[in-house]
């Protein structure tokens, strides 16, 4: 039996009726939503807790302490730059013997390599997997003729933004000057058309719109560490801030 009233006989009931149906309605919606809230949160504490059961190949926890696993990049903002690869330059220079600028087309004529890698937001969230497409700063450096006594890499990005990053993880196999991830350029949230990656520190070390890679032999604190934000940034070591 139904409980809908007759509302053609008794047709003043009708504005209550329809009153119950929307809070019925609004009810169902609402609990549709948690339910999808909660799936999605399950699907991600899932990822955490089969991330904090692995190793890397260097016997560190695949997941660095305090970090949860989200399937993808979430925005953090930033001043961002215009985004054109008709307009992208990159300055390589320094302490170099052989310093270059080149445009977005000569970039991609140099050796490309894509690499497997993770990054960790020093806010608590992690990407693991991502297949990141571009050069190897090491390379980079290798075309420079970088010089003996440089110890650092500062990355400097748009609107005077800069990081610094230790010689040995700036080098590192995995650490790029990037236009792709799993296969697609990067919106320009994500720093479009290239940013750098340094998977091995908190990612605020992964300038986005890049600009130069700047070899040097003093250590020189970038735009985030000169503001209390670690000077190292080493994510296993929860070395967030100074």
């Amino acid at each position: 039996m139904s409980e809908r009233p007759d509302l053609d006989r008794y047709p003043e009931l009708a504005p209550r009726w329809d009153r119950r149906q929307f809070i019925k309605s609004a009810a169902a919606g609402t609990l549709l939503m948690a339910a999808g809230g909660t799936l999605v949160r399950i699907a991600a504490d899932d990822l955490t807790k089969k991330a904090r059961a692995d190793k890397r190949s260097d016997g560190r926890p695949r997941l660095p302490p305090g970090q949860r696993v989200l399937e993808n990049l979430r925005a953090m903002g930033g001043q961002e730059g215009d985004g054109s690869v008709k307009t992208f330059a990159l300055k390589v220079y320094g302490l170099c013997k052989t310093p270059f600028e080149v445009d977005y087309a000569g970039l991609l004529k140099l050796p490309t390599v894509t690499k497997a890698a993770d990054v960790h937001c020093v806010t608590g969230w992690s990407m693991l997997g991502g297949e990141w497409k571009g050069v190897q700063v090491a390379t980079l450096a290798e075309k420079a003729g970088v010089r003996g006594e440089a110890r650092h890499v500062i990355f400097e990005a748009a609107h005077g933004f800069t990081a610094n990053v230790p010689m040995k993880e700036a080098t590192g196999d995995t650490s790029l000057v990037t236009w792709r991830l799993n296969g697609k350029p990067f919106p320009l949230q994500h720093g479009a058309p290239v940013r750098g990656l340094i998977p091995d520190l908190y990612f605020w070390k992964s300038a986005k719109w890049i600009t130069g890679v700047r070899f040097v032999k003093d250590d020189i604190p970038g735009f985030w560490e000169v503001r209390g934000y670690h000077n190292h940034a080493d994510p296993w070591k929860e070395e967030r801030y100074g």
